[in-house]
This record gives structure tokens, sequence and C-alpha cells, in this order.
């Protein structure tokens, strides 16, 4: 190993075997070892939080598959680069295969660039491996996305990080001349928050300058404290929004706007934290104040239109309102179970009468036969099963205790779906 690198890039690992906290990608089964395995090669996104190991994926790909390799980032390069490399591979007849390029960031290309990756997929000019920390929802072009298969990276559990820590103290040459005899790793976990990256930058950082072969908790964190507290191209960037979040499930809005400002000042992107609060008004507040979606998306288009520096206003108006607003999570409960239960059952035919009678033919077959037209009746209901064979009697959304979800129980409890005690 070269002592000059920085640990993180001494122990990246070198095949499939040696990734930490990606088992369900990089398993036995996994769609990345039988592509490996069986010589196939397909452009792909992996989407996931910093140091869970997008870049050490591509490069073993890369070394795998004996494909040229090209790492570029998003926020340095542009189309120009790619059309390099597409020329260099056609003009050179040594080149076997495709090239692959590591586009880093590919969030940072806007959608004129992301829309000129295209042709080069389709004709196999080159294949396309894409990294993103972003929700590839909002910062993806469908029509790239398409062409593309996304994988989700997770943070890096407490296991996988342990075992990185251990590795690293007694494999790289540089820690191990320190003969460090015990260290707190608990801590170094926790400082870490599932990036490998940051656990191994700061792992090197105590193990060079506390001059000790015991390392406790408190030395740790007197050598860390001075570490740049948000950066809102990595390390404490998803510590901060955690926070944020939860101040506002919490119902604490001092709390929230204090994690807001430190997004602003940070410099963070206003859209990034508008998504955010519409998030939190559906998952965390829902129907107990239905307003405060609606609040959120208003929010959310008037951030997008106006920006930096008035956008701060919005932002805080719209953070004060969800956390003073009464929580529930019943729907994001709902959808939850609900989906659990499509994935344990499967395709379960519909009934019947709730299929669209559209034809003579489906009409026949007895599509719609025995419907009941809900506003013909008092009331605009009369009870009916809307459910597959099976699941009549499920409950997937019960409401929470809050005025707002107590009416829509009690209009349930009048209805045949919810006579239950």
């Amino acid at each position: 190993m070269t002592a000059h690198l920085p640990l993180p890039e001494r122990m990246r690992p070198q095949t499939l075997d040696r990734v930490v906290g990606q088992e369900h990608l990089t398993g036995p089964d996994s769609v990345l070892r039988r592509m490996l395995e069986g010589g196939e090669l397909f452009s792909m996104l992996f989407w996931g939080p910093p140091g869970t190991g997008k870049t050490t994926l591509a490069q073993i790909i890369a070394k795998q598959s004996g494909r040229p390799f090209y790492a570029l980032s998003g926020a340095r390069s542009g189309v120009k680069e790619i059309k390099e490399i597409v020329n260099k591979y056609e003009k050179n007849p040594l080149f076997a295969r495709q090239p692959l390029i590591f586009l880093d960031e590919i969030h940072r290309f806007n959608k004129t660039q992301q829309d000129a990756l295209l042709e080069g997929i389709e004709k196999g000019q080159f294949v396309l491996i894409g990294a993103t920390t972003e929700n590839p929802g909002f910062e993806i072009n469908n029509a790239l996305l398409s062409r593309m298969h996304t994988f989700v990276l997770k943070p890096v559990d407490d296991e996988g990080l342990r075992t990185l820590l251990r590795r690293a103290l007694e494999e790289d040459d540089v820690l191990r001349s320190k003969n460090i005899q015990n260290i707190d790793e608990d801590f170094l976990i926790a400082y870490a928050g599932g990036d490998a990256r940051r656990l191994l930058n700061a792992l090197e950082l105590v193990v060079l300058t506390a001059g000790t072969s015991e390392l406790t908790a408190e030395q740790m964190a007197g050598i860390l404290r001075n570490q740049p507290a948000y950066d809102k191209k990595g390390d404490w960037h998803y510590e901060v929004i955690s926070a944020f979040i939860k101040s506002i499930r919490g119902s604490d809005p001092d709390a929230a706007v204090y994690w807001l400002a430190r997004m602003i000042e940070a410099g963070e992107k206003p859209e990034f934290i508008a998504r955010r609060l519409v998030i939190s008004a559906a998952e965390d507040i829902g129907l107990a104040n239905p307003n405060a979606l609606l609040m959120a998306n208003a929010a959310f288009d008037a951030v997008m239109r106006i920006g930096w520096p008035e956008a701060r206003i919005i932002l805080s108006e719209a953070t004060i309102y969800l956390a003073a607003s009464p929580k529930s999570n019943s729907a994001y409960k709902a959808i939850n179970e609900a989906q659990a239960q499509v994935r344990k059952t499967g395709n379960l035919p519909v009934p019947l009468h709730l299929r669209n009678a559209s034809s003579a033919f489906a009409r026949k077959l007895g599509y719609g036969k025995g419907y009941k037209y809900p506003h013909d009746f008092p009331g605009h209901f009369t009870p009916q099963n809307y459910l597959p064979g099976g699941l009549e009697n499920i409950r997937f959304y019960k409401p929470a205790d809050n005025p707002a979800e107590r009416k829509l129980d009690e209009y349930l409890r009048r209805t045949s779906r919810k006579n239950e005690s």
C-alpha cells in the first residue's frame, strides 16, 4: 500500500468480496455479481449516501470486466470530455470493448448534458456508470433513467463499519506501525454515521495525532471536534438534514429553524430542503393536518421560482408551520403495510364486480356485474367489498388519535368498513 495516499484510498476494496455493507448488491446471487461472472455489462446508476462504495463498485466492475476506465466528475467535467473518450475509442483498434465511463455526481449535469449521454449509450459507444447522492427521480432525466439500471446503496451498518475499522488497523502498514492496543470502536462507528470514508478518515487522524497506543472516546472527541460540522457535498450533509426532519417530527420549531439556518449558511440547495419538507408533511403530519402538504408544496414551488436569499423566508415559514402542526404517520404506515401485503400475496385478481365492463365480451365474462354505484344510495354509500378474495377484512389505514382523523374515523365507523369496537 502507498503511505502517502489517504487511508480510504489505501483500503479501497479491489474485489466484490471485500466490499462491506452492500451485500444485497455484492452477495452470491446478486445482479452485479451475476453480471460480472456472465461477462455482460450494462449502464447503471448507483444511488446512495456518501461513503457507501459507489466509486469502489465502479472501479471493481471496470477491473473485472477488463474495460478501459475513465473517471469523471459531474461537477468538473462536461460532454466535451466524454466525446473525447468516445473519439479515442472509435479511432483506436486496440480497444476490443467499449470504455466504461464513471460519472460521479451525475446529478450535477444539467438536462442538456444528460440528454447528450443518450446517444452514446444507445449506440454502445460506452458503458455509463453514474453515481449520485440525490434522488434520481428528481435529478436525473427520465429518458436517461430508463436506459440505466438503478442500484440503491445503503448506509454501512455498524457491523460493516466495525469490520472496516479492524481491517484497517490490522492490514494498513501505516496504522500497524503505531501499535494501537485499544481503541473505542463504538465512538468512531457512531461518529461515522454509516459513512465508511468518514470512518477511515477519522481513524487515520486520531491514530496519527494521538501519540498513544490506547484511544478513548474523550481523546478522539477532542481531536475530531474541530472537523467541519456540515459539508453539503458529503460528510455531515445527512446528519444535519436528519436533525432538521426529526426536529419537525418532534414539534420543536426552534430546533427546526436552527438546523434550517445551518443548512442555509452552508450553502445547501434550497430545493433539497424544500423537497424534504414536502416528504415530512406527508410522512409525519399527514392526515392530522392535510394543509401541511399544501403549505410544503407551495413552499417548494415558490422556492424554485425565487431562489436564495429570499427563499430562506419561505422555508422558515413552512418549517415552523410543519413543526407546529399536529402529527400523524397513519398514511405512511398504511402504504407500508399495503406494500408488504402486496409483496406477500402477489397480484391477486381484481374482483369481477370492480372490473371495467368496457365491451360486450367483458360484460359476458361478468365484468362489472353486481357493482353498486355509491351515489345511487342514501348518504352516497352502500356496503360493498373492494378488495381481492382473502383480504376482505384487512385494515391498512388505522386513524391516529387527533381531531382531524377522529372525524375520518367517525365517518368510517358509520360504514360497514369500520364496524369494529
